[in-house]
C-alpha cells in the first residue's frame, strides 16, 4: 500500500483499513468487525447506535457514530456530541489497557457535558448527569468496565424518553425532553 489514503467515489478520504472491536486497524486482507457508517444520524437515533455499539463492546465505533453527528450538527450541540464521543474514546482507551489515556479522555468529555448540561440545548433524553456519574466512576475506579444498565442505559432508552420518528428528535424539545 502506497501513503495514498483510502478514498470514497467523490476523492473524499475514508478509511477501508479492516479494525478490530476497539479501532486497532488490522493488516489490509484481515476479517474486521462490521464498520459502522460515516454519515451522521438523527440525534435520537446516534444515541440509540452509540448505546449499542457500547453495549457490544465497540466503544471506538460509537465514537465514530457520535462523531459524525457532531459534525454534521449545529454548533450549539458540539459539546454534546463531543462530549459523549470523548468518553467512548475513553472506553477504547480504558479497554486497551491505556488508563492516563482514558482518565484524559473522561475528563474532556465530562467538561464538555457539564458545559452543555449548564445551557438549555437539547439532551434528546439523554440523563447527561448520569452519564457524567458513570464517566467520573471510570475514572475514580479505573476500570474498563462501561456504566452499568441502572445508570446509563435506562436513560437513553428511545422508548422511555418519548422521543418519537416525527422529527422531535431534531429539535429535542417536544414533549418536555430538553
Amino acid at each position: 500500500m502506497t501513503g495514498d489514503r483510502d478514498r470514497d467515489a467523490s476523492r473524499r478520504p475514508r478509511q477501508a483499513r479492516p479494525r478490530d472491536a476497539l479501532g486497532r486497524p488490522l493488516p489490509y486482507g484481515s476479517a474486521g468487525v462490521e464498520p459502522v457508517s460515516e454519515e451522521p444520524l438523527p440525534p435520537a437515533q446516534t444515541l440509540v447506535s452509540a448505546r449499542a455499539l457500547v453495549d457490544a463492546g465497540r466503544p471506538f465505533a460509537a465514537h465514530e457514530v457520535l462523531e459524525a453527528r457532531w459534525k454534521a450538527g449545529p454548533a450549539e450541540e458540539r459539546n454534546l456530541w463531543q462530549g459523549l464521543a470523548q468518553i467512548c474514546v475513553g472506553l477504547t482507551h480504558a479497554a486497551r489497557g491505556n488508563s492516563v489515556g482514558a482518565i484524559r479522555l473522561f475528563e474532556r468529555g465530562v467538561a464538555r457535558l457539564e458545559e452543555y448540561g449548564s445551557g438549555e440545548g437539547p439532551t434528546y433524553g439523554l440523563d447527561l448527569r448520569a452519564v457524567v456519574s458513570c464517566a467520573r466512576d471510570r475514572m475514580r475506579t479505573g476500570t474498563e468496565e462501561t456504566c452499568t444498565e441502572e445508570t446509563c442505559t435506562e436513560k437513553t432508552d428511545i422508548e422511555k424518553t418519548g422521543i418519537e420518528e416525527t422529527g422531535t428528535e431534531e429539535t429535542g424539545t417536544e414533549g418536555g425532553v430538553r
